[in-house]
């Protein structure tokens, strides 16, 4: 596989590629994150990228846990991968952001199937994605408390109890009854089974 992708990446950003790698043409390229929408806008438009396919964003949080180091200045590393159909050719592209305030520009414009990722990254590790057009959570529900995937946070934690909204209930409704809890709009459940507490919604299931 070329790696005529990291080489006009770095014709073009020069010393803002932090790094590059090749292995079996899995070709990663490091930027810095003020140039991570520009360098998304060229993978795609580039003559000779041509990344028109988007294929996935996430991120990782490289941090140790077993320290006390969580606003280290490169703990979440954000990565998109993108495909050409054409040239076919494939690039993932990393950039690194702040612990203490993680955030990044969207590119959610550039591909329209960044705009799902984006949400899940933000509600998943808390990375804010500038520019995105409703970035709010998608996985968890609106008042659960901090971000699942980031290291330090417990695998035992529980959330705080919330009434059912009106499509929750009526997604629901049916496990509910078999339950035996009260058919009505309010109704709030706890995360595990207990024996004062029987019919709540268990976390494992």
């Amino acid at each position: 596989m070329s790696k005529i992708i990291l080489d006009r990446l770095q014709e073009k950003f020069g010393a803002d590629v932090l790094e590059t790698s090749s292995f079996r043409g899995d070709d990663v390229a490091v930027v810095r994150p003020s140039r991570w929408r520009e360098v998304a806008e060229f993978v795609k438009n580039d003559p000779a990228c041509q990344c028109d396919y988007f294929v996935d964003l996430s991120a990782v949080d490289r941090c140790d846990p077993n320290t006390d180091d969580l606003d280290m200045p490169d703990r979440f590393e954000v990565f998109f991968i993108v495909h050409s159909l054409k040239k076919k050719h494939r690039v993932r592209v990393k950039a690194r952001v702040s612990g203490e305030d993680p955030r990044i520009d969207s590119i959610a414009s550039v591909w329209s199937g960044a705009n799902w990722q984006e949400r899940e990254a933000f509600d998943m590790f808390g990375v804010r994605f500038e520019g995105h057009p409703d970035l709010r959570r998608i996985l968890m529900y609106e008042e659960f408390e901090g971000h699942p995937l980031r290291k330090e946070y417990p695998a035992n934690r529980a959330q705080p109890l919330v009434a059912y909204r009106e499509n929750t209930f009526d997604k629901l409704g049916p496990f509910l009854r078999d339950e035996g809890m009260p058919l009505n709009r309010s109704v709030s459940v706890d995360l595990e089974r207990t024996p004062e507490n029987p019919h709540a919604l268990d976390k494992n299931n």
